[in-house]
Formats: structure tokens, C-alpha cells, sequence
């Protein structure tokens, strides 16, 4: 399955912000920042990424139910879609 151009995008952009928090997590730790502010951090770029994954798997959603025939001769029938979600979950 083709991901769209748009769907690309902007799930890099979100991964590039979410390489941005890790980096200062990362400083923070350096710094010996309050454990509380680091968790917030943490869990901030955890959400990024699930939210990331989660924009990938309802694009695949999507073509699986514009495209159904081709999704599935292309293994990617509505089965490995709920696979999809289901790891996120």
C-alpha cells in the first residue's frame, strides 16, 4: 500500500518533533531537571508517537476501504489493518 504524499509529511513532521523532545529529555537528565518534568516529557513524545502510528494505520484504514480488492491482493485487506491497530493498542 502507498502511503499519500500528505500522510508522509506529516507523520515526518511529527517524528522530527518527537526527535526534538527525546533530545531534551535528554538535557534534562544532563541538567538533573525535577523527575516530575521529566516524565511530562516523556510521556508527551510517547503520545507523538502513538499519535503518529495511529495517523499511519488510519491511512491504511482508509485505502482498505476505498481500495478493497487491491488492499487485500496486496496483503493489506481489512485483517492486517486491525493487526495494525492492535499493535498500537
Amino acid at each position: 500500500m502507498e502511503l499519500p504524499v500528505e500522510v508522509t509529511a506529516e507523520v515526518c513532521t511529527r517524528l522530527r518533533r518527537v526527535a526534538g523532545q527525546v533530545l531534551g529529555v535528554e538535557r534534562m537528565l544532563a541538567e538533573g531537571r525535577d523527575c516530575n518534568e521529566v516524565v511530562a516529557q516523556l510521556s508527551a513524545a510517547t503520545r507523538a508517537l502513538e499519535h503518529a502510528g495511529f495517523r499511519l494505520a488510519t491511512a491504511g484504514l482508509t485505502y482498505c476501504l476505498e481500495h478493497p480488492d487491491e488492499a487485500r491482493l496486496d496483503g493489506n485487506g481489512i485483517e492486517a489493518v486491525q493487526k495494525m491497530f492492535m499493535k498500537l493498542a
